[in-house]
């Protein structure tokens, strides 16, 4: 047999948030939310479109969106690539599905908590060694909750979980192996498998129960992510060997002015250490120049290179902003819209 992925967002759509998987998703979540404990009895699984309120806000897809019990709303991402502001699109998603809860004139205290649940490939929160983390408003100082129950984001970092079938023990290590590994197993485990909610998302998960269409959307969707990963690792290294070259020429030819001073040897050694330093801080910036270029043609079309040139020109912080902004381009023109707002508040 072989399964498909469910770390890719269209697996995960198909196994957590098709028409058939309730039981799935109650299991599922009490196992991350809830330590295996049985608190959600029932949920809805919702329309992961949140339509906006407010004209100029935009339109947010998420993965799979649930309300428990009639109240409290989860909604779930699952990430495979570390994109650009990818946190502030959680917070973002978060407090727009709490807001959109109230209708023009309404109270606030029919507001109903949300809990944010992403799940990710890749290390979100390198200084914690916990595969789940939970975080929710508080007092800086003193650490006191804020509506400790209104907000609550929690995430479930992948990598970080490093058991084995043999060492599984509860049901949440069961269904955080599932997530990572399925896409490897060729049969359905009998520790996984005596759970009726994880064997019926072997079954949902099994290849020869998709129709061909399903297929060939599932191919393209792992064909994207594999090319953003290669555009991501290549655009990175490219940057950071480049930065390092123009920074240790730039270091050396400091070091020589510096060593009329202080000794040619002493000033190109230290010229050398500060262009390594400036290298590889303008290497990360030119990996991110390319990657956002890189997307910006794939979303709006080939760019000129006087746009590019002032793409090249933004200070970090407008890098980061244009990589979330982006995602609304429509046309070069909204591109060149944004630069030019940009240079006027300089």
């Amino acid at each position: 047999m072989n399964f498909i992925n469910p770390k890719t967002d269209f697996a995960f759509k198909k196994i957590f948030g098709s028409a058939d998987s309730k039981d799935i998703l109650i299991s599922f979540l009490n196992a991350i939310l809830y330590e295996a404990q049985p608190v959600i009895k029932d949920l809805e699984i919702l329309d992961p479109y949140l339509a906006p309120k407010i004209k100029g806000v935009k339109d947010t897809y998420l993965d799979v969106k649930a309300q428990l019990g009639g109240s409290k709303t989860v909604i779930i991402e699952m990430q495979v690539l570390n994109v650009e502001s990818f946190e502030k699109r959680i917070l973002y998603n978060a407090t727009k599905a709490y807001s959109v809860q109230l209708k023009s004139g309404e109270n606030y205290n029919l507001l109903n908590p949300v809990i944010a649940l992403t799940i990710t490939d890749f290390q979100m929160f390198e200084h914690l060694e916990t595969v789940i983390s939970r975080f929710c408003i508080k007092e800086k100082n003193n650490l006191v909750d804020y509506l400790a129950d209104e907000l609550e984001f929690v995430f479930v970092e992948l990598p970080k979980f490093d058991k084995t079938l043999a060492e599984l023990e509860t049901l949440t290590d069961k269904w955080i192996y599932f997530m990572k590994t399925a896409r490897t197993l060729r049969s359905v485990p009998e520790e996984l498998g005596n759970v009726p909610e994880l064997r019926k998302a072997f079954t949902i998960a099994n290849e020869a129960n998709l129709d061909p269409d399903e297929l060939e959307d599932l191919e393209r969707r792992e064909i994207f992510i594999q090319d953003q990963r290669g555009a991501i690792t290549k655009a990175t290294r490219i940057g950071i060997e480049q930065g390092i070259r123009q920074g240790i020429e730039q270091g050396i030819e400091q070091g020589i002015e510096q060593g009329i001073e202080q000794g040619i040897e002493q000033g190109i050694e230290q010229g050398i250490e500060q262009g390594i330093e400036q290298g590889i801080e303008q290497g990360i910036k030119q990996g991110k120049v390319t990657l956002i270029v890189r997307q910006l043609e794939r979303s709006v079309g080939l760019l000129s290179p006087e746009i590019k040139t002032s793409i090249a020109q933004l200070a970090a912080q407008q890098l980061e902003n244009l990589g979330e902004a982006l995602l609304d381009f429509a046309s070069v023109s909204d591109l060149t819209s944004w630069l030019q707002a940009h240079n006027n508040r300089q």
